[in-house]
């Protein structure tokens, strides 16, 4: 028997991404993340879908609603220029005689990663932001005369109101990348595919999946001729505080030796003094050359696959 279009299930037509946007959707208000991962799972028949992490304290403009809470305008950018045409005195004149409230969204992006192979690059990253509006400020003060639209839209110097909610928190989906594919675009870099090979080659590739202990922190940009791109810098999952090794703090030898299996101790998988060296500003690069100098000498602890590792770095050093 032939299928015909109107016996096929439509979701086998949808992306990935596209079906998750769906399911986030059609979360309730006020869903938890336990909810969120849930829905992915199903969504994606994945059972081994992970919550890596949680990123907040960022927030965004809002709109405006009324005292009672009834909703004037969704965004307030657009709604100001609306209203005045663009006009700082039109807008302050209408909003003069206003009572109501400007709000903002604050949020915070929870990541979510599903492996799907031994390797590091193996893995789907998932974003999605919870967000909550809250009040900002009042609309207007007889004493506050702003100079443009944009500083009435985010003004700098304005009494702010307790963040009351307007409403339950919501979950938006932001975007989910496959990591394989990333890595074989042009948009990954030699130095992201390097960290990764890295991994892949160590010790810690040996015993934990890359995505249990990193996620890419990625960005949209678009380039002078006009075309969109993604930037991806690892990021570690903070599950304890990372311990430092600034430059004057290095020693050698055995002393040498307890700092970095200290370290690894700490964030649970070996060589992750390595890592956290190419990425981490106060992990000192003076370590990987105390350590190197160290196993060309008489001293020997670290596995031979690491020692590989490091005099590659050693000869051709690189940061992330």
């Amino acid at each position: 028997m032939v299928a015909t279009a109107t016996d096929l299930d439509p979701d086998q037509f949808q992306t990935p991404a596209l079906r998750v946007a769906n399911a986030c959707a059609a979360l309730p208000a006020g869903a938890d993340l336990d909810a969120l991962i849930a829905a992915v799972r199903e969504t994606l028949g994945a059972e081994d879908v992970q919550h890596a992490m949680t990123r907040g304290g960022w927030h965004r403009l809002g709109g405006v609603v009324g005292l009672d809470g009834t909703r004037i305008a969704d965004h307030v950018a657009e709604w100001a220029v609306t209203v005045s045409g663009g006009d700082i005195d039109e807008l302050m004149a209408y909003v003069s005689d206003l009572r109501c409230f400007v709000t903002r969204l604050n949020g915070q992006t929870h990541y979510l990663v599903v492996p799907t192979g031994p390797a590091a690059r193996d893995y789907i990253q998932i974003e999605v932001e919870e967000v909550q509006e809250v009040l900002d400020r009042v609309i207007s003060d007889p004493d506050w005369f702003p100079d443009s639209i944009a500083e009435f839209v985010d003004p700098l110097d304005f009494p702010r109101l307790e963040p009351e909610p307007v409403g339950p928190a919501r979950m938006i989906f932001r975007r989910l990348v496959p990591v394989n594919e990333l890595m074989d675009s042009s948009d990954s870099g030699p130095r992201l595919r390097r960290f990764l090979d890295d991994w892949d080659r160590s010790s810690a590739g040996e015993t934990s999946a890359f995505c249990e202990h990193w996620v890419l922190s990625i960005r949209e940009y678009r380039d002078q001729d006009g075309d969109d791109h993604l930037s991806a810098k690892p990021v570690p999952i903070p599950r304890v505080e990372i311990p430092s090794l600034a430059d004057a703090e290095v020693a050698r030898g055995v002393k040498l030796a307890n700092q970095i299996h200290g370290f690894d101790r700490v964030l649970g998988y070996p060589f992750a003094w390595y890592f956290h060296m190419l990425t981490n500003p106060k992990v000192s690069h003076r370590l990987a050359e105390a350590v190197h100098a160290d196993l060309i000498g008489a001293y020997a602890y670290l596995p031979v696959r690491d020692l590989k590792v490091l005099r590659d770095w050693y000869n051709q050093p690189y940061g992330i």
